[in-house]
């Protein structure tokens, strides 16, 4: 007898969506990036004078990390690092941030988050502002997202004179793909504008089929704007406004997820793309454009219902490094193929926290132009200032300083004097490791 053609439809369905007999669905996954957020920026991680309800909750709901970092202090190699899973230097995109006359932008033949999770089912979407690139090669329509909605570059290059070479900066571009759709566009709504694409997209998707939404927010980058909605909101003043209509954002997020019945399968990622330039990072050192603490170290928040243990708070050191390796993991990808990553795969810790311990690997801290500044290896960091080089001697400020982050977490202590033998040791894999990024930017 001839089976029915829907049956035999749905017998292929459930064939192809199996693994061992047993039906995975791929989860949905959302990254949430601000832009010169603070590590204390976000009430679990002791705001004042602002409150964070949502980003609370969904703290609250998965786990959220102490030691998260981002291998830049700015913009542009932040971005860079986040979608390739490589530190800047190794693409070649570690010095400063991108202008509107900027000519390069990230090489369409680095293999992206977009393209990985693109080759792996997932629809893709790249919302609010890019910064890798505003040349049409270099736009995210050319690296692997299905759809982009926003501005090419951060916000305060919007109609700005560069006086060095005479370049005037056109008004802000906003783009539908590849479509320009506006200049100059009011920035008070940008947040609203962001939020209120992502909410269509998340309602709009096909049902069975996963998605990918980089949201990647223009504000709190300065200068600074808030709707009319969110307008004296805090008592912090414009700054907590904008911090609450961020939050407010991620609120209507969650909502759509809920809504349409997708919440406990779709990981969300929560973090900033370095500290913050006028906002807090206590109780750390330093801030946006700094290689101390709090221009690298940020908030950090992963959230999967399905599968992340809800209320888990973890001093395990992590990165925006480790978000591509671990995606392939989640979506099934063949990591061995992936060539040059300089993150790890976290998946089984992030299912198994209580258990599972992640190994001891050294971080790199690279500021603004480029150079090399600090390591971290377990709670030793060493930091160098550009200022004196490899072979300098201490001279007043400028010194080679350790500090131990788990009891001196605001850098205030330097005890090299006490540890030459763990200063030396960081300096060679600082030289050592720099010199293999050097290689493989500028020589291969």
């Amino acid at each position: 007898m001839k089976k029915p053609a829907f049956v035999l439809g749905l017998l292929f369905m459930i064939l192809c969506s199996c693994r061992g007999g047993v039906r995975e669905n791929k989860p949905n996954i959302i990254i949430f990036f601000t832009d010169d957020q603070g590590y204390a920026d976000v009430g679990v991680y002791g705001a004042e004078g602002f409150e964070t309800p949502h980003l609370d909750a969904l703290a609250n709901d998965g786990i959220r990390f102490t030691d998260f970092y981002v291998p830049a202090t700015v913009c542009t190699p932040s971005r860079v690092a986040l979608l390739t899973g490589k530190y800047p230097k190794r693409v070649n995109m570690q010095e400063g941030v991108l202008s509107p006359y900027s000519t390069s932008g990230l090489d369409p033949n680095e293999y992206t988050l977009a393209e990985l999770l693109k080759d792996n089912g997932y629809t893709t979407s790249c919302i609010g502002k890019w910064h890798l690139g505003h040349l049409e090669e270099f736009m995210p329509n050319n690296q692997g997202f299905d759809e982009f909605y926003g501005v090419p570059y951060s916000n305060d290059m919007d109609g700005y004179y560069y006086s060095h070479n005479s370049f005037q900066s056109p008004p802000l571009p906003f783009y539908r793909n590849t479509e320009l759709v506006g200049e100059g566009i009011d920035q008070r709504l940008l947040t609203k504008r962001y939020t209120e694409e992502a909410v269509k997209q998340i309602k709009e998707q096909q049902k069975g089929q996963p998605f990918f939404m980089y949201l990647a927010h223009t504000m709190p980058h300065t200068p600074l704007h808030v709707s009319e909605q969110f307008s004296g909101k805090s008592t912090l003043g414009l700054y907590g406004d904008v911090i609450m209509e961020l939050d407010w954002s991620m609120g209507e997020i969650v909502s759509a997820l809920k809504e349409e019945g997708i919440y406990e399968n779709t990981i969300i990622i929560f973090t900033s793309d370095n500290g913050p330039q006028i906002g807090s990072a206590k109780p750390l050192r330093g801030k946006k454009a700094q290689t101390w603490e709090g221009g690298q170290r940020v908030p950090g928040i992963m959230s999967w219902p399905k599968k992340i243990p809800k209320g888990t708070v973890s001093s395990e050191m992590v990165t925006t490094l480790d978000v591509f390796p671990t995606l392939a993991k989640v979506v099934g990808a063949n990591i061995e193929t992936l060539k040059g990553l300089d993150g790890d795969d976290i998946s089984a810790f992030l299912t198994r926290p209580n258990s599972v311990k992640l190994k001891e690997r050294p971080f790199y801290y690279y500021a603004r132009n480029g150079d090399l500044e600090a390591v971290r290896l377990g709670d030793w960091k060493l930091h160098i200032s550009k200022s004196l080089g490899w072979n300098a001697k201490e001279d007043g400020e400028f010194q080679t300083a350790l500090y131990n982050l788990k009891t001196d977490i605001g850098e205030q202590h330097n005890i090299a004097e006490k540890h030459p033998a763990i200063v030396d040791r960081l300096k060679q894999i600082m030289i050592v490791f720099d010199a293999e990024l050097y290689n493989k930017a500028f020589k291969n």
